[in-house]
């Protein structure tokens, strides 16, 4: 545990739960509606309403081994080549394995996705994928209509939920384990201000993190928020430098910042080309599958034609649909456009990449556990080691599922065994915070301002086990950022960290997020600079920064070009030195720790990291020196021969 918190008043309320989910896109209603059907007590908490995360923007649709003639193996051969040698090749199996059955206990939530009039489930492709298996709903409005099915049955089920509250910091028991969260709600409601759910299971389902960039697909409440609570608790974070720049969003001109829309992947599925302005299709050649190519190669040929004609943009010509398919297949996207000043039925898309998804996040096992006992994570904010150095088009949302399954049925098991529950502690008596002083300000975890009910046993569920968070009493307190530093925040991380980089433009952007770093903390020891007030708009953009720093860390120390990491001065694959993961952790001096993976599998999480020093290898377990780790023998590189083959 590093002891940091955000600064920000004691809790002014509390409740009590067996399990608070964090976060309410598909993997977190899914964690919250599993863990309720096994009889516990679950607290969703979600930054505005509960259809507002990241779900709801996705077009293009969810992967899944349905169709006729696809298999698991083809869907999981489909990823590892897409990871660029990274994948966990066991998160990748229980995936597309668990997937298809997910997705039917989905349907019989209530998500109704689009059918042919036998009432087949149409299936369309996207980028990387050698089959038709995106299931998709309403042309392109999938998200949306699986975030509907999810909260009717939160609502019809009567889950307990707190909308616009932001997450502020873990609470931990004496023994160091998860014992619930500290949260701001906004507005009314019935509660209000800085409050705490206590609960033995805290599971992270935040979502990502593209507000780190001046443009994005993300909504506005994807600040990173579960990372950085999560590294601040001292959970490991792992493959933060892949973030994947989705190829074609909506291009509105080079000042544009915020949410940019986008122009799923599925239209280039369904026969959309890209030219340049001239017409030239210039991804013909550049790879088998031209237009339909992993993210980062066809993002990575835009930006190559950009750069080649001096250009911001380039174009998406799908002319030929007609006004029909458009108006039925893509109406979300349509209207989009239009409403932006351009038609696709009569003239070619502006696009550019855009920052899109994160494929690092806070880094799991198979059931979802992070190195903190009792915290979990599922979603965009986790790492399970599935996405490698590159997400497959559509599988985010399956991630969603199948993990948050895990989750869930982890936490029933774990809560229901006497032997893993935790002794209660006694409540120390410590004298609250003076929050009038930055150097012992931050929350009282012990909610002792609440006189909220005891645990309960839920009605026929297991006996819940009590967590009892303990006051730290000399946290370790985050200096927050005034709000206006965002934008600079966001600034560096495109020039320096986005699409295209460097060791120059690392360094620089690393130099300056240290100085915005170096003024925050200034100000906490009194050199004249002022630090920001508690708030929303502070929290968040603390957590930006800090999110930020760990990704130019990462992008730092990676000295190859790999998925959808491009370093402009280390060009090519280096398998002997990089084919391993980067594990981040923040240290009590709020410092990073950036350690290397012996092997591309991802190590326990139950267990101390086993890795070799950074920026040094072990020998004895070098990749280049073991056969099984010989990029030849992956199956990827095998996948990617047999094709070469047949061709």
């Amino acid at each position: 545990m590093t002891g940091i918190r955000l600064h920000a008043p004691a809790p002014g309320w509390a409740i009590d739960a067996d399990v608070v989910v964090v976060g309410s896109g598909v993997a977190g209603l899914t964690a919250a509606l599993r863990c309720t059907a096994a009889g516990l007590r679950t607290v969703v908490v979600t930054k505005a309403r509960l259809d507002d995360g990241s779900t709801r923007w996705a077009q293009g649709g969810i992967a899944a081994a349905l169709g006729e003639g696809d298999t698991p193996e083809q869907h999981m051969e489909d990823t590892l080549v897409a990871g660029a040698g990274l994948c966990d090749e066991e998160a990748v199996r229980v995936l597309v394995t668990e997937g298809p059955d997910a997705v039917r206990r989905l349907i019989a939530t209530g998500a109704r996705f689009d059918t042919d009039a036998a009432g087949t489930i149409e299936l369309t492709r996207e980028g990387g994928h050698h089959r038709r298996r995106i299931a998709h709903a309403g042309g392109d409005a999938t998200g949306a209509e699986i975030s509907r099915a999810l909260v009717d049955a939160v609502r019809e089920r009567a889950v307990r939920t707190i909308e616009n509250a932001l997450v502020l910091d873990l609470l931990t028991d004496a023994h160091g384990r998860t014992a619930g969260v500290t949260l701001h709600v906004m507005g009314e409601g019935q509660h209000d201000g800085v409050g705490a759910v206590h609960a033995p299971a805290v599971v992270l389902a935040t979502g990502g993190m593209g507000q780190v960039f001046s443009a994005t697909t993300n909504p506005a409440v994807s600040t990173g928020d579960g990372v950085a609570l999560a590294l601040r608790a001292g959970a490991e974070v792992s493959d933060l430098e892949f973030v994947q720049f989705h190829p074609t969003v909506l291009f509105l001109g080079p000042e544009a910042e915020g949410q940019q829309p986008l122009v799923s992947e599925a239209v280039r599925g369904e026969g959309a080309h890209l030219v340049d302005a001239d017409g030239v299709r210039f991804m013909v050649g550049q790879h088998e599958l031209a237009e339909l190519a992993p993210r980062d190669i066809v993002a990575k040929g835009i930006m190559r034609r950009m750069r080649e004609q001096g250009a911001d943009h380039m174009y998406l010509d799908a002319r030929h649909f007609g006004a029909e398919m458009w108006e039925s297949r893509f109406p979300t996207i349509l209207a989009a456009c239009r409403t932006h000043g351009f038609d696709p039925v009569t003239e070619p898309i502006p696009v550019a990449p855009a920052a899109h998804y994160a494929s690092g996040g806070v880094r799991t096992d198979l059931r979802g556990r992070t190195t903190v006992p009792g915290l979990y994570a599922c979603g965009e904010v986790a790492c399970t080691g599935v996405h490698g150095a590159n997400r497959l088009a559509s599988n985010s949302l399956l991630e969603g599922l199948v993990f948050a399954e895990r989750i869930a049925d982890d936490i029933a098991t774990t809560l229901a065994a006497p032997e893993t529950a935790a002794p209660e502690t006694a409540v120390p008596e410590t004298a609250a915070p003076d929050m009038t002083d930055p150097a012992t300000a931050g929350p009282h975890p012990d909610g002792s301002a609440s006189a909220g009910p005891g645990p309960t046993t839920a009605p026929g569920g297991p006996e819940p086990r009590t967590a009892t968070p303990v006051p730290h009493p000399a946290p370790r307190v985050l200096p927050l950022l005034d709000p206006a530093a965002r934008a600079r925040v966001q600034r560096v991380m495109t020039h320096g960290a986005g699409v295209l980089r460097s060791a120059d433009s690392l360094a620089k952007a690393a130099e300056q997020l240290d100085a915005i770093h170096g003024d925050a903390l200034g100000g906490a020891g009194g050199s004249g600079h002022k630090t920001a007030e508690p708030g929303v708009e502070s929290w968040e953009t603390t957590n930006v920064l800090c999110v930020a720093r760990v990704l130019v860390a990462a992008a730092r120390h990676r000295e190859e070009t790999r998925g959808c990491h491009w370093r402009e001065d280390r060009p090519d694959w280096d398998d002997a030195a990089w084919r391993r993961h980067l594990v981040v952790r923040l240290r009590p001096d709020r410092s990073l720790d950036v350690r290397t993976t012996a092997t591309h599998d991802f190590p326990p999480t139950d267990r101390p990291l086993s890795h070799s020093a950074a920026g040094t290898r072990d020998p004895a377990r070098d990749p280049a020196r073991d056969p099984a780790r010989d990029p030849a023998h992956h199956p990827a590189a095998q996948a990617a021969a047999r094709r070469e083959q047949q061709a």
